[in-house]
């Protein structure tokens, strides 16, 4: 059965709706209703809601451990599903827009200059350890998620904050250097941390946040173990005792956990989306589609290797490419190709630009041909995802055609990750980026193969740079002004080609039916309060 946790077909207004009036309005206070709106609930077969049932153990299968080093980057899927269980955030978008909602901040005030933020904080919170959050806590927590030893993608969105105030144990008062567009989306991200156990959390000893389940254990390569947070701030939440995540790096082993009943859930994305749809008609298993939190698939490339400093050989990479088949074969019509990177539902999504490169191999091998012979060149994949290596065969039968010769260089996904962040591809690189669904400007401020400062391709331009920079400081991410400095970053984003999109992809996730009230963020970190075992 397939399911999907919030409606298609978004336009771009209802996606940004009220992004900017948001910022400047007053919220009441956060409640459970709040919380769980920022979720997608899942249904019964029949569609009815079912009563919840108190107790139990969820156990899912994720595809790696977590890399201490890497807890604020958003790289590791056990990294996400510690920050969704532990952890909490000051506000979360709901899937189907970038309106803010309350969470650990349960009001807040956007000065008229855009400079000033006031948060007014939850006062019935406490951190696993029991001590109360307060508004220390959360300046801790942002300037630990400004310090660049942490590579924290929406760095330079907190680095925007050069002032705080939290002389007010209930009220965090944040000065900004310069109007920020995308303050929320980093009050979205960004988690709370305890400040008295934060040099654990780093080194991967122990886990304390403020979320409804509490770090009890963990197994290196083995499992993270989770139990109910008996005095969590939302009452009569969790539902389940314990949460077991078990390290399964091999998709055909975490398929035949989930049939065999060894485990009864799969972390979004984590398996081929053939056994995803699969699974879809298979008694017993039900899959979801987590709109509102897309992933794109792209092939990126190192503009000073050999072979890729020539645009017209980038370009020739942009028009052998078959997106459509590899929409088509690899994730199964789940999405759809572009050679931008937002998704249908965001206001920089441009048709006529998504159409520019389409495969057409004449023009590719015409290319090619002005630059003659070119070197071979290395595509590294993480071979950790069989849908990754998929792609990544297509590609390269795509530019064999062409006349560009690829060797694929499989690597172990923590490589693959370093390799990202420290700018090291000896070439080319085929990988998803996630962030295109929040406010457009993130991606080219943060994202680590788009920002403009520092990206992963080793590209740079005073006229991309200009465009992110400017886009990133208008208030708001639907208006008009923000619309054309979205339209300049396209272009400059298809006339360089440091990066190739392939296509837009909606996750998935498989469990089984008697798994209910399952819950995402945008960003994929898992929100289990309201989840239970039928």
């Amino acid at each position: 059965m397939n399911s999907s946790l919030s409606t298609a077909g978004l336009d771009r207004r209802a996606f940004f709706r009220g992004s900017a009036i948001a910022a400047f309005a007053v919220f009441g206070s956060g409640s459970l209703a709040a919380c769980s709106s920022a979720v997608g609930e899942q249904r019964s077969d029949a569609g009815e809601s079912v009563e919840p049932v108190r107790g139990g153990t969820l156990t899912l299968a994720i595809p790696d451990d977590v890399s201490p080093a890497a807890l604020l980057t958003s790289t590791t899927v056990a990294g996400v599903t510690i920050s969704g269980l532990v952890y909490e955030t000051l506000t979360r978008y709901p899937l189907d827009s970038v309106v803010p909602q309350p969470v650990l901040a349960k009001a807040w005030k956007l000065s008229d200059d855009g400079l000033t933020l006031t948060l007014n904080l939850r006062d019935d919170v406490t951190f696993h350890s029991g001590r109360r959050f307060t508004s220390a806590d959360a300046e801790f927590s942002l300037r630990t998620y400004a310090d660049p030893k942490f590579s924290a993608q929406l760095r330079s969105t907190a680095a925007a904050i050069t002032g705080f105030d939290s002389s007010d144990p209930n009220t965090l008062v944040l000065t900004l250097a310069h109007r920020t567009g995308n303050i929320f989306d980093l009050l979205d991200l960004a988690p709370i941390f305890d400040p008295e156990t934060f040099d654990k959390a780093v080194t991967g000893e122990s886990f304390v946040g403020t979320g409804p389940f509490v770090f009890t254990s963990r197994t290196p390569n083995s499992s993270i173990s989770f139990d109910r947070n008996p005095n969590y701030w939302v009452a009569e939440r969790p539902y389940l005792d314990h949460v077991e995540a078990r390290i399964v790096p091999d998709a055909q082993a975490r398929l035949t956990s989930l049939k065999s009943g060894q485990v009864s859930l799969v972390a979004p994305a984590s398996l081929p989306f053939r056994d995803s749809q699969s699974l879809a008609k298979t008694s017993g298993f039900v899959t979801t589609s987590i709109e509102g939190a897309e992933l794109q698939i792209y092939l990126g490339a190192n503009v000073t290797a050999d072979g890729l400093t020539d645009v017209r050989a980038r370009k020739a990479l942009a028009y052998a490419i078959d997106r459509d088949r590899i929409m088509s074969e690899v994730y199964r019509d789940t999405g759809y190709a572009v050679n931008l990177p937002w998704p249908k539902s965001s206001p920089a999504y441009d048709a006529a630009k998504n159409s520019i490169y389409t495969r057409d191999v004449g023009k590719a091998r015409t290319l090619v041909g002005e630059l003659g012979a070119l070197p071979t060149i290395p595509l590294t994949y993480t071979g950790a995802s069989p849908d990754f290596e998929a792609a990544a065969q297509i590609v390269q039968a795509n530019l064999a055609e062409a006349g560009i010769r690829v060797e694929l260089d499989p690597v172990e996904a923590s490589i693959f990750v370093k390799q990202l962040i420290g700018a090291e591809f000896k070439g080319l690189w085929l990988t998803n980026h996630t962030f295109a669904q929040y406010v457009p400007s993130t991606l080219t401020v943060s994202a680590y193969p788009f920002n403009a400062a520092h990206n992963a391709s080793k590209f740079s331009s005073p006229a991309y740079s200009a465009a992110a920079e400017g886009a990133w400081q208008v208030p708001d991410g639907s208006s008009d002004e923000a619309k054309k400095l979205y339209a300049e970053l396209g272009t400059q984003l298809l006339n360089e080609l440091f990066l190739i999109e392939i296509g837009v992809v909606v996750p998935q996730v498989s469990a089984a039916e008697t798994v209910r009230g399952l819950g995402w963020t945008k960003g994929r970190q898992p929100q289990f309060a309201n989840t239970f075992l039928a």
